[in-house]
């Protein structure tokens, strides 16, 4: 079977009755789990390849969850509006149960960046099929008014590290996921007109404090690292397109630090699991290479991660060398087991870079 074959078998296979798209299936720390993100990547895979059934479910299963929350979401927006501190603790969660609950578990667990991109893949997904699955509205609407409240407020990164800071992978997610609220055309005048100030917010606040002096985007506002989730920013979320200068220097520069040898590392600091290479980020770095023409390198990148299929074809979360920090995997492995493979997410990344290049088996 080919690794396109297996990838959508993987996806279908263990995707829930509810719609959910479970993590990873085998691993402690997330199975039963379904992270917006991580889905969102997923169901874009699997909207390529023709799968729409499960695409569908899955949207309708993320709008049900958010729709759900919409009293919680108008809460939040009036203690806001009244100079009210929230804690990060009481914000919408980051991860669900596969049944649409926010589980028991403690987590990391303020995230804005799962409700950008979940509403990036359903507006992709209705594009490429010619409709949205009936009943998103509710939850479309409140994750646009959830987002154009709070889009300011520094969240933890799409690695669950560092809340006290704002990411620019995260604006750039937020950004691209008010343009596909209104673009769907469920939003009333008044949730369209703060989705575009929070849209044009974002993009002045990143000009001004994301962008180094050298040209490319920082991994936080103000700070000096690179992260790869940056890559995002230019292919898909189009905070600065492929044929910009910022877009174009980022993915240099990411490409600079962090590659190796087809593999992307997260960030230099990185120690989980002692701080592998991705082969989710390979797909990402590959799709942008896609999109500015440079098949030659993209495929590159498609090749490395079927490389790391194992013998079954499963993909998994990261591989385990070379690490940046090779002291520190022994602790996670006594903490979680064995890295997460598969990992649905990586599988889903696959999809899509195969589907830039034409590879259908």
């Amino acid at each position: 079977m080919s690794l396109v074959a297996h990838s959508l078998d993987v996806i279908r296979r263990f995707q829930a009755p509810s719609g959910a798209y479970p993590a990873s299936p085998t691993f402690s720390a997330y199975r039963g789990y379904s992270w917006l993100r991580d889905g969102a990547f997923i169901a874009e895979g699997a909207s390529r390849h023709g799968d729409v059934a499960g695409a569908d479910a899955f949207h309708a299963w993320s709008a049900r969850v958010v729709g759900d929350r919409a009293g919680q979401v108008e809460a939040l927006v009036a203690r806001a509006a009244r100079g009210e501190p929230i804690p990060a603790a009481e914000m919408l969660p980051t991860r669900f149960t596969l049944d649409g609950v926010a589980g028991a578990d403690a987590w990391w667990d303020f995230q804005l960046d799962g409700y950008g991109t979940w509403l990036w893949a359903l507006r992709e997904h209705a594009a490429r099929h010619g409709t949205a699955p009936a009943g998103v509205e509710k939850g479309v609407r409140t994750a646009a008014r959830y987002l154009s409240a709070f889009w300011h407020r520094p969240c933890y990164d799409w690695w669950e590290e560092h809340l006290e800071q704002r990411h620019v992978a995260t604006l750039g997610a937020v950004h691209a996921g008010l343009r596909a609220a209104a673009a769907l055309g469920v939003l009333s005048a008044s949730e369209s007109a703060a989705a575009g100030e929070a849209v044009a917010g974002i993009a002045g606040l990143v000009a001004r404090e994301g962008v180094t002096p050298e040209g490319h985007l920082r991994k936080w506002l103000g700070g000096d690292a690179v992260d790869a989730s940056l890559l995002a920013c230019v292919e898909p979320f189009g905070l600065y397109p492929a044929g910009h200068p910022v877009g174009a220097a980022t993915v240099a520069e990411v490409e600079r630090r962090l590659a190796r040898d087809g593999g992307v590392y997260r960030y230099l600091a990185d120690t989980f699991y002692g701080g592998g290479r991705w082969p989710l980020l390979s797909g990402l770095l590959g799709w942008n290479h896609a999109r500015a023409g440079r098949r030659v390198e993209a495929a590159r990148y498609l090749g490395w991660m079927a490389a790391q299929a194992t013998p079954e074809g499963d993909l998994p979360e990261q591989v385990a060398g070379p690490l940046l920090a090779p002291e520190r995997r022994r602790e996670w492995l006594e903490r979680w087991g064995p890295v997460a493979t598969p990992l649905l997410w990586s599988h889903g990344m696959y999809l899509i870079l195969a589907d830039e290049l034409g590879v259908t088996s």
